[in-house]
């Protein structure tokens, strides 16, 4: 599979990666090294970690009968989580590119099969979300 860039250059994958630090291994210093994307990077992970009660009710409401999110993989716990985030709290950005931007930093961690259950799982909630917003 040929990916369209590293990751350290994709500002999700950089987000997975914190927020997987943040979340599992709870004494992980949060530090944001410099990145084109920076203040974006530290939004979203400064902002899913603030919001995870309401980001956990949004997933009870919307997914809870396509999933437990206790018993998925942690990696993809994270993905979900910063993909709903965004939904919510970044009106400006599309939910077709953040959920495309979540698939493309996806592939760096889970695989095709999860890929594809991610992106409908995606495209569900954001559909929810964002119903009344786009």
């Amino acid at each position: 599979m040929n990916l369209p860039y590293s990751p350290k250059n994709n500002p999700r994958v950089i987000v997975i990666q914190k927020l997987y630090g943040m979340f599992f291994n709870k004494d992980e210093n949060l530090s944001f090294p410099k990145h084109r994307f920076k203040k974006f990077i530290k939004d979203v992970v400064k902002g899913t970690i603030e919001r995870d009660e309401v980001i956990k009710d949004e997933i009870l409401i919307h997914l809870n009968a396509d999933l437990n999110l206790k018993k998925l993989d942690k990696v993809f716990q994270v993905i979900i989580k910063s993909a709903i985030f965004e939904l919510l709290y970044k009106p400006k950005i599309s939910s077709k590119i953040i959920i495309n931007e979540y698939l493309i930093a996806s592939n760096f961690f889970i695989d095709d099969k999860q890929t594809k259950y991610l992106n409908a799982l995606l495209d569900k909630i954001s559909k929810k979300i964002r119903s009344s917003n786009e």
